[in-house]
């Protein structure tokens, strides 16, 4: 390829690189697995930008190479679950609490990756609702032809037979596997369509009670802001709980966070707030990374909590490993 088709081509398909993330991520539902697919669809596509003939939009071509890519890749990888979906029902906080590292679970997603942040108005952003946590936990439950057709179809908007030509075959079989995709997402997830948020204003001032309360491990007030139903989850564990008094349980129980030594720093992953959460090691030189928490926030408060343990996660997000000693609490 000579340098000014490299150039050409770096120039044209550049802008479609976050929506490409946010498709590859629904598809695998892993950070890092989405990362490596992008960069195999742009070797790809680099290495055959000459040959491309213009029949179809560049970002068709892409999203042909990527939607290959991903369902290769998905041959020899199995789904990506969060604990809720195991089939397990909820646990008590006195039970035993199983890791299981062995378990491909379910990553978060930066917005900063996926375009969900609005930061970039000029280019096709993805909007927060179509990689929100469930969603992509739900779509783990479809095979990966209905999860690749469903997601063309409902999330991209395509039509079915522009489907059907990026992944060669007929239109009424789109139309078929695209029923069995929805009826299988009503059975996993009836509802999760029906998202509703705050206002901009409420919703702030919910976190910021949020992030008092937790950084002094004031369980009544941090419970006040969840809804009665509220589940709260902690891959690589297992067991999760169902409704605010479980969590109240689980918090004074079994939560390693201790009064002024937790601090909370806020980012936004798949659409949704979250907060990277910090510890005070023991030497109390330094608070050290614990776990990225997801939250979901409605009208009614705080209806789920995903808790990832997992440090490595800090960095996909750029926040820091640590924080100095005297990084100040949140304040009411």
């Amino acid at each position: 390829m000579s340098p000014g088709v490299d150039g050409d081509f770096l120039s044209q398909a550049d802008p479609y690189r976050r929506e490409l993330m946010a498709h590859c991520y629904r598809m695998l539902g892993s950070v890092h697995d989405a990362e490596d697919l992008v960069q195999e669809t742009y070797l790809r596509a680099w290495r055959a930008y000459d040959r491309f003939e213009g029949r179809s939009s560049l970002r068709t071509w892409l999203y042909r190479i990527a939607t290959s890519a991903c369902l290769t890749a998905l041959e020899s990888r199995g789904r990506r679950p969060m604990p809720t979906g195991l089939g397990a029902p909820g646990c008590e906080p006195e039970d035993d609490l199983q890791e299981r590292h062995e378990v491909p679970w379910l990553e978060p997603v930066p917005d900063a990756l996926t375009g969900a942040d609005g930061a970039d108005p000029a280019a096709i952003v993805t909007s927060r609702e179509s990689i929100r946590l469930a969603l992509v936990a739900a779509l783990q439950h479809l095979p990966p032809r209905q999860r690749a057709v469903l997601i063309l179809r409902d999330v991209l908007k395509w039509r079915a037979a522009e489907v059907a030509e990026l992944m060669d075959i007929s239109t009424p079989a789109v139309n078929s596997i695209l029923q069995r995709a929805r009826a299988q997402l009503e059975k996993i997830a009836p509802t999760e369509n029906e998202v509703t948020e705050p206002s901009a204003a409420d919703q702030r001032e919910l976190l910021d009670k949020f992030v008092t309360a937790f950084e002094a491990k004031d369980i009544p007030a941090i419970i006040s802001l969840f809804t009665e139903d509220a589940v709260w989850e902690m891959p690589p564990f297992a067991g999760w709980y169902l409704g605010a008094e479980r969590i109240a349980r689980h918090l004074s129980s079994r939560c390693p966070c201790r009064p002024g030594h937790t601090r909370l720093l806020p980012t936004w992953a798949n659409g949704q707030p979250a907060f990277g959460t910090y510890l005070r090691e023991r030497d109390g030189e330094r608070f050290r990374a614990f776990n990225l928490q997801v939250l979901t926030v409605g009208p009614a408060g705080i209806s789920h909590v995903a808790n990832f343990v997992d440090a490595d996660l800090f960095a996909v997000f750029d926040l820091p490993e640590s924080l100095p000693a005297d990084y100040p609490a949140a304040t009411a």
